[in-house]
């Protein structure tokens, strides 16, 4: 836990609020998803915060409740905020195997993995296409029926298009061939086997 994080830490949500309960939000640190909501007591809130370790005051067990203690599948604490009325914690963790009891990556039975926003739809819509490519009429299925090649070639005419844009002063066709090298490149990530996921670790392994 770095010392700024650390900071957030010594003015705990109390006060006012000594012996109340207070919501604490769970939210992973890498992938950004919301897990889990749990209630702490200042007890609760200090035992966290000296093992590391996510611990609720459980309302229904009447007592301290460390995620995992059952299962092993630990919220590991990376650091605490409070916000702007002091009175719920959004707390980011590193969690170990699924937060869900039912087995899922968080409370609402979605898994927990990242998203990039529209560019994870889009990689939906060219995984769904290209899986019914024999039926499927679209253009990213025509596209990849012609193969790898094709599909590599499309992006590299796209990259030059955009490139030639870039040396112009036309912003709009920049942005519209700046979409279209960034569509074809999706492609190509799947053509390959990859995803967008793959790109960022591999980003993440450089920034190291």
């Amino acid at each position: 836990m770095s010392k700024e994080n650390s900071k957030d830490l010594i003015s705990p949500p109390w006060g006012e609020l000594e012996g109340a309960l207070v919501p604490a939000i769970i939210q992973d640190a890498i992938t950004k998803n919301v897990l889990m909501l749990g209630y702490m007591n200042e007890e609760a809130y200090q035992q966290t915060i000296n093992t590391k370790k996510v611990t609720f005051y459980s309302r229904s067990k009447q007592r301290l409740w460390t995620k995992g203690e059952e299962s092993g599948n630990f919220l590991n604490l990376v650091n605490i905020k409070n916000d702007c009325d002091k009175d719920t914690l959004l707390i980011q963790v590193n969690p170990v195997g699924p937060t869900c009891h039912k087995g899922t990556g968080n409370c609402w039975g979605e898994d927990n993995k990242s998203t990039y926003g529209f560019f994870s739809t889009l990689e939906e819509v060219i995984a769904e296409r290209v899986a019914n490519k024999e039926t499927n009429k679209s253009y990213v299925a025509s596209l990849f029926s012609k193969g790898i090649n094709k599909v590599a070639q499309k992006v590299g005419e796209e990259a030059v298009e955009t490139v030639i844009e870039a040396m112009d002063n036309n912003d709009a066709l920049f942005l519209y061939e700046s979409a279209d090298l960034l569509f074809h490149y999706l492609m190509l990530l799947q053509a390959k086997g990859f995803t967008l996921k793959d790109v960022e670790a591999e980003l993440k392994g450089r920034h190291k």
